[in-house]
């Protein structure tokens, strides 16, 4: 008789999001949640809030997410993994306090989560864990609530962008506008320099934007090294030219924040004798306002402006090389037994599963909030 197989380490999975409103009504609301404690004035709220107002009042990851959870959940059942996928948010409805509880109160008190940010900084991984601290039920013992490695270098997130540079430079040759004229602009959220240089391990110098920028550039490095393998016949230049800049700064005009600026970036290049632009959204997994505003709508205005070609390239969303990548993720803490190798393709990976004391450590406060 063959032995009954091991239970898996957790018996239900959790996908964290930001949050993002879904009506007029919400977006105020959405906003004070995002800035509460940081002493935001209402009319920085209002300016923001004029992206959400011009889409409706709806941000669009909530609904990513609720696709990605879909995706997810048939990925998993697909590899005979039968457990439930919860989500909860940071800032709006379903909450994560909330989804939490209702996982234990279906009798699950093993949550692997699983956050929907790939990259090491506060805001976009330590974050998230002393979220899912918070969140632990109080008054009830035993609930076990984990949370997935950073995943930046991770096959899986990084296929779906060096597919969308591909199909971007291809696009742009079929008009007429050739590699060698063509620069390849890496985008991901600024982050003020005092958090920047706190992200990562403290003992480990991975240069002055710390983690967070030195595993941007890494990744986008790798992007490029896989484009010359997109089509033999092209007479393409070992790699076009790119480089890695920021957007939606929203500190205030004294606290310094990672630059260039995106807008600024494009202005440049135009002027140095740049034709197009291939801008790959890459610190983010799916399409938050950050990417359909300030990208899609203010740099895209930007290229038109200055005399430059722009195309944006698409975020993994629910491609199926991200899908599965994340299962993968998810399976390196799911599966019983020894520890399964951990995929990466950077230098700077595997990144650990958990944070060291003072890793991704707290600068200073102040900004805008974040649109999602």
């Amino acid at each position: 008789m063959s032995a009954e197989p091991l239970p898996y380490r957790y018996d239900a999975i959790l996908l964290v999001g930001f949050g993002g409103p879904e009506g007029q009504d919400d977006v105020i609301p959405f906003l004070r949640n995002v800035t509460r404690g940081r002493g935001i004035p209402e009319a920085r709220l209002e300016t923001v809030a004029t992206h959400y107002r011009a889409v409706g009042g709806v941000s669009p990851v909530n609904a990513q997410n609720r696709a990605l959870r879909a995706a997810l959940e048939a990925e998993l059942a697909a590899r005979g993994v039968n457990l439930p996928v919860y989500w909860g948010n940071r800032n709006w409805e379903p909450y994560l306090p909330g989804e939490v509880a209702a996982a234990v109160l279906d009798g699950h008190t093993r949550l692997l989560a699983l956050t929907t940010s790939a990259y090491s900084s506060y805001s976009s991984c330590r974050q998230y864990r002393e979220d899912l601290s918070e969140a632990l039920p109080t008054g009830i013992g035993g609930v076990q609530l984990d949370a997935v490695r950073p995943y930046f270098d991770h096959p899986g997130f990084v296929a779906p962008f060096i597919e969308g540079v591909r199909e971007a430079l291809a696009r742009f040759t079929r008009r007429g506008i050739c590699v060698a004229d063509t620069h390849v602009l890496f985008t991901t959220h600024s982050i003020p320099i005092a958090d920047a240089v706190r992200s990562g391990l403290p003992d480990r110098d991975l240069g002055p934007g710390g983690a967070y920028e030195a595993q941007h550039l890494a990744v986008a490095a790798v992007v490029m090294a896989a484009l010359p393998v997109a089509d033999p016949d092209a007479q393409w230049p070992p790699a076009p030219a790119w480089s890695l800049a920021f957007q939606s700064r929203s500190g205030p005009p004294d606290m310094p924040w990672l630059e260039p600026d995106v807008n600024d970036a494009i202005e440049r290049l135009a002027a140095a004798g740049t034709r197009a632009v291939v801008v790959v959204p890459l610190g983010f997994i799916s399409d938050h306002m950050e990417v359909v505003w300030d990208l899609d709508t203010e740099a895209a205005a930007t290229a038109h402006r200055v005399g430059i070609e722009f195309l944006r390239v698409p975020t993994p969303g629910v491609h199926p090389a991200f899908v599965s990548g994340l299962v993968d993720l998810l399976l390196e803490r799911l599966a019983p037994g020894p520890a399964s190798p951990r995929a990466a393709l950077t230098a700077l990976g595997p990144w650990p599963d958990a944070c060291a004391a003072g890793c991704c450590a707290k600068g200073a406060a102040g900004g805008r909030p974040r649109q999602h």
